[in-house]
């Protein structure tokens, strides 16, 4: 049977080739647009707030003359008291025997290069990130499994929680939770940010789960049974493991909303990666090079997690996956 030809738009090269022109015309319109503001690009000063190095001092109590003993120790003499002060061996001493200083004056100094602001606000989003997908995971799993229990009362648990989780936006449940919950049983705002967006996608991640376990044919079940297994078995080894590979997919794009939705958070000042954002545009000025900054390292988190996704859907296909 002969071939059809090809049509152009069909073409992998041609399409990648337009799609490319398509984002060089958008990069060089805002470029342009850009240019035409009155506006002074700092990006010189955004290395530092990842990482910088900070100078530690060691500084006189009080006035006095140094002397310098041969143990790595100095001793401050003063007319009414005397200190002895050990120097670590990472500082550098700028004084020399016999010197006189007066107090706060520095002794020794050293240089250590620190975590910026960008840096300790990533870890704070990822570890607010990490709590609450283990916690969403457990609260969807249970609340999946409530949900199609014979069980009338579980079932209607389950139902009640996850539509009115679902029916009220997560920025209102945060700062229910913060102020109410929180206050009542004296949480930390960490914990509290974290158990809200933990609560908040658990009731997503649930529904997620529920449709997928009952997108499995009944004949499965009912195979199982014939082999004598019981319902735990049952979804232990041949439902859960085909509920998940369907469901990944959209488990991953769970993930990467919460990912995104942890920016939430910072309204009731916990220090994640947006709240440093606002603080160094207050600090600096520099609305455009900061936000595009934390704007690129919230994409890095959510494209990793789309590539891991990626890949375990590809090891799951390979490996007989549905």
């Amino acid at each position: 049977m002969a071939k059809t030809k090809q049509s152009l738009f069909h073409n992998k090269i041609f399409g990648h080739s337009v799609a490319v022109l398509f984002y060089v015309l958008i990069g060089y319109f805002l470029f342009n647009a850009a240019s035409e503001m009155n506006y002074i690009w700092k990006w010189t000063s955004v290395p530092k707030y990842f990482v910088y190095e900070k100078t530690e001092v060691i500084e006189a109590p009080f006035d006095g003359v140094v002397s310098i003993k041969e143990n790595g120790t100095i001793v401050i003499n003063s007319d009414d008291d005397s200190k002895e002060i050990t120097i670590p061996s990472e500082y550098t001493l700028v004084v020399h025997n016999g010197d006189e200083l007066f107090e706060m004056d520095n002794i020794a100094t050293t240089t250590a290069w620190k975590m910026g602001p960008l840096l300790e606000g990533l870890l704070i989003t990822l570890k607010i990130s990490g709590f609450s997908a283990i916690l969403a995971f457990t609260i969807g799993i249970l609340l999946a499994f409530m949900r199609i229990s014979s069980f009338q009362f579980l079932k209607d648990i389950a139902t009640v929680y996850i539509t009115i989780i679902r029916g009220t936006p997560l920025l209102v449940q945060i700062f229910i939770f913060y102020f109410i919950v929180a206050t009542i049983f004296d949480l930390e705002r960490f914990i509290a940010g974290g158990l809200s967006l933990g609560i908040f996608f658990g009731a997503y991640i649930a529904e997620v789960l529920r449709g997928a376990i009952q997108s499995i044919d009944k004949g499965q079940y009912e195979a199982a049974k014939s082999l004598g297994m019981n319902y735990p078995q049952t979804m232990t080894y041949i439902i859960m493991p085909q509920a998940l590979k369907r469901a990944l997919p959209t488990l991953v794009g769970e993930m990467i909303a919460l990912v995104k939705d942890s920016s939430l958070v910072s309204v009731i000042s916990i220090t994640d990666l947006t709240k440093v954002g606002r603080e160094i545009v207050a600090n600096t000025f520099s609305p455009f090079e900061t936000w595009i900054i934390v704007a690129a390292m919230y994409f890095c988190i959510t494209a990793l997690l789309a590539l891991l996704g990626s890949r375990l859907e590809k090891r799951m296909a390979n490996s007989g996956g549905m």
